[in-house]
């Protein structure tokens, strides 16, 4: 493992546990030690796992960071802390911005475009090769690194197994999506219509989860070729997964329910929903809402398109720092903590264990040299006996790549998902669902920027 980089200045060098170093990069440090203040850290949905860490860390280098503290900034979405971002440079407001934040690629690249971002390159090239492959990616835009990758969730197949039990079906056969459907198929036969193989949520999820994030790069789909051209319309894998979506509401194994609200959590517990898939987050939903199932869940890795073969595509958590033009005395110091986060074994199984126990989100290091400890695969009780953290690591096994992200998918997100709404709804059909989006794309964006 690299040593971090520990000269502060040519009198002074710190090392911290385990032979790591903190503070390895700060410019604007004077003496060795950080002025006293706030490393903030802006995100969305639940960014107070963050916190737990940063205190640790803190106080385990306070000869450096005596008076620093680190305070969460909570947003809605994405898009919100983009525009708190955007809005704040426009404005002059230097205050208002966090040292750092959570995003994802759409929101990289129209930030790094503004040249609102620090770049990472050189941190990247430093430690790129200590982690998994693939992980540092979604951070890249046109030829520099901007992004820490954070975590990189693959997806996988949670199934009631008392259910499978109950209706005396293999759980193994669902080891293709084709396969999956078939058993949705059965278990509506079975159960006389009552249970469902999973839900569809009938507001703007079902493109982000079953398109964007499942079906579509698991069935190698694309928006735009490589020139920028409109091709959901026509691209095999993009006709592929709409035709799979299609065939799983069309014959109802999909329970119509709203996401994170109580009818979805009923429903799982009167067990009317019999697998969630498409979305990293189904661990943490499962064992913050519904505690009182443990030991009926199970897991494996996603089922993969039997013409293409590719397991789901991961969910890479990506943080960028502000480079704030009114300083950002932290920068250096988030970096340092975000490598102890990674590499710093024992301070993320403390982290770990303590997550566990609130029933919080945790996801497996994505360090190399960290997952070779055992106890990143030691058995779940949730899951009777099978191993949470073990299986994300199996579930990153020939993993489908993430779509082409370019600064016109926002636009595009909004139209695509509005086609799929209307499916949902039953106001058209999924062939005239697709054909729209087609035509909307090119008569409202044209084209995409060319890859690069």
């Amino acid at each position: 493992m690299k040593k971090w980089i520990t000269m502060l200045s040519s009198a002074v060098c710190i090392t911290a546990v385990m032979g790591l170093s903190a503070a390895g990069r700060a410019e604007e440090v004077e003496e060795g030690v950080y002025p006293a203040g706030t490393m903030s850290f802006m995100g969305y949905g639940n960014p107070q796992v963050h916190q737990e860490h940063a205190d640790d860390f803190l106080e385990r280098n306070r000869d450096i960071a005596p008076n620093v503290k680190f305070e969460v900034m909570q947003v809605e979405t994405e898009e919100a802390a983009r525009q708190h971002v955007i809005m704040s440079v426009t404005a002059g407001a230097w205050e208002d911005l966090p040292t750092a934040m959570r995003t994802q690629e759409v929101s990289l690249q129209v930030l790094a475009e503004a040249g609102i971002l620090v770049d990472l390159t050189d941190v990247a090239m430093e430690y790129k090769d200590d982690f998994l492959d693939g992980v540092w990616d979604a951070g890249f835009y046109d030829g520099k690194y901007y992004g820490f990758p954070t975590q990189f969730k693959p997806q996988l197949l949670f199934y009631n197994a008392s259910l499978f039990e109950e209706y005396d079906i293999d759980p193994q056969r669902m080891d293709t999506i084709e396969g999956w459907i078939d058993v949705g198929r059965e278990l509506k036969e079975k159960s006389n219509g009552e249970v469902h193989l999973s839900y569809v949520d009938p507001g703007h999820f079902t493109w982000r989860y079953y398109g964007r994030r499942g079906l579509m790069p698991q069935a190698e789909a694309r928006i735009w070729d490589d020139e920028g051209n409109v091709v959901i319309d026509t691209c095999p894998g993009s006709l592929l997964a709409f035709d799979a979506l299609d065939t799983l509401y069309s014959e109802g194994l999909l329970l119509k329910a709203t996401m994170f609200q109580p009818q979805i959590y009923d429903a799982t517990r009167d067990g009317r929903i019999a697998t969630y898939y498409i979305g990293a987050f189904w661990d943490q939903f499962l064992r913050q809402n519904l505690p009182d199932m443990e030991g009926d869940w199970r897991m494996m890795p996603a089922p993969v398109f039997e013409s293409v073969g590719l397991r789901g595509a991961p969910v890479p958590a990506i943080e960028v720092l502000i480079d704030n033009p009114g300083g950002n005395p932290y920068k250096d110091l988030y970096i340092d903590l975000q490598l102890d986060f990674q590499f710093n074994n024992e301070a993320r199984k403390k982290w770990t264990e303590s997550m566990l126990a609130q029933n919080q989100t945790i996801s497996a290091p994505i360090v190399h040299e960290t997952l070779k400890d055992p106890y990143w695969s030691q058995p779940t009780p949730y899951y009777g006996g099978q191993s949470l953290l073990g299986m994300e690591s199996k579930g990153l096994e020939n993993f489908a790549p993430n779509m082409r992200v370019t600064n016109a998918d926002a636009e595009a997100d909004s139209i695509i998902s509005s086609e799929i709404e209307k499916y949902v709804a039953g106001d058209q059909t999924m062939d005239e669902a697709v054909a729209n989006m087609g035509r909307i794309l090119r008569s409202r964006i044209g084209k995409a920027p060319a890859a690069r």
